[in-house]
């Protein structure tokens, strides 16, 4: 099949190298003609993946009209802050037949929308195309060509089976979902905890903090997922438990380091100054709070760590204030029904 995926950072390039791999004529856009000269030269990308070699068969290309001609699958993986602008400068491009599909893991912080939507706003029709690519899923291991396991949602069966078929190979296993939103919120929300987890570390704290914040952090993303119409079944799976697992405990999490390196003492900007590339949790944990307000659902961690990103709170603070919270029950909204009337 043709191939062109939309943006070459880590995730992007990763997700080309794939399709490339598995004999798709694939092109990587790059807004940046520089970095399209050193992958289609060097076949490298050291700013986002230093030290691995891309495929020869790669083609870069920072031209979009000329990247978007005649592909049979779309896929957009640029930051999320710029995911508006270029779904703009892509709408009147892409191909009236083809699969159009996300791997990005935020929000659009101005409105709030998922990126599904903000890639249906491309064209009425294209809701029976979309699809959601997500979860555990670091770009220097699948470079690397180490096992991992990834979630491909979409409104129709067809759809889904398209892209796993395209991305599934020796290394590279695809499972299909028709969950969408439940694979975005839980591919976005858990950079969130991922910070909060960093913040831990930084603070001198041990395993104990740590799996806290991830179970009751997974509880909120969970919350907020099925007042949003997402099944809890998604939340046990890949693009929940599993992506949270993986970005609240790796070396190559930039959620994590970003809060570690605010659990040292560094300010928001210096640490994203040294972590040097797009820290997603900071723009969703905006999104995310305004969301949960709008919902009327209870996210005291996520809302906890808007405070520290925000509102100049102190992490130590914030962790205080957390632990000193009135006491509760574990299964919050169904602990009177599974108990009653013992619980009442």
């Amino acid at each position: 099949m043709k191939a062109v995926v939309l943006g070459a950072g880590s995730w992007g390039t990763a997700l080309a190298t794939v399709l490339c791999d598995n004999g798709h004529d694939t092109v990587l856009w790059a807004k940046r003609r520089d970095l399209c000269d050193e992958i289609n030269s060097r076949h490298t990308n050291e700013k986002y993946l230093p030290g691995a070699k891309l495929p020869n068969a790669l083609c870069a290309s920072s031209d979009l009209k000329e990247a978007l001609a005649g592909r049979d699958i779309v896929i957009f993986a640029v930051p999320s802050a710029a995911m508006v602008d270029v779904v703009s400068a892509a709408s009147p491009l892409l191909p009236s037949d083809g699969v159009i599909a996300h791997a990005v893991k935020g929000f659009d912080v101005k409105t709030g929308r998922r990126m599904s939507e903000v890639l249906s706003s491309a064209g009425s029709d294209l809701d029976r195309r979309l699809a959601v690519i997500t979860g555990p899923s670091h770009a220097e291991e699948v470079v690397a060509q180490m096992p991992t396991t990834i979630v491909v949602a979409a409104f129709e069966r067809a759809t889904a089976e398209l892209l796993q078929d395209a991305l599934m190979n020796s290394y590279f296993r695809v499972y299909t979902n028709p969950d969408v939103v439940g694979a975005e919120l839980g591919g976005s929300l858990k950079n969130i905890i991922a910070l909060g987890v960093g913040m831990a570390d930084g603070l001198g704290f041990g395993d104990n903090a740590k799996a806290a914040l991830m179970t009751r952090g997974l509880a909120e993303i969970a919350r907020l997922g099925m007042k949003m119409g997402a099944s809890p079944l998604t939340f046990a799976g890949l693009s929940g438990v599993g992506d949270l697992i993986v970005t609240c405990t790796s070396r190559h999490s930039r959620n994590f380091r970003a809060g570690r390196l605010l659990g040292q003492g560094l300010s928001l900007d210096e640490a994203l100054q040294q972590v040097g590339m797009a820290v997603e949790g900071v723009r969703t944990v905006q999104a995310t709070v305004e969301l949960a307000a709008q919902h009327q659902v209870e996210m005291p961690i996520a809302r906890a760590i808007f405070d520290v990103l925000f509102s100049g709170k102190h992490p130590q603070e914030a962790v205080e204030d957390l632990m000193g919270r009135e006491r509760g029950h574990e299964l919050e909204e169904v602990a009177r029904e599974m108990f009653s009337p013992k619980w009442t």
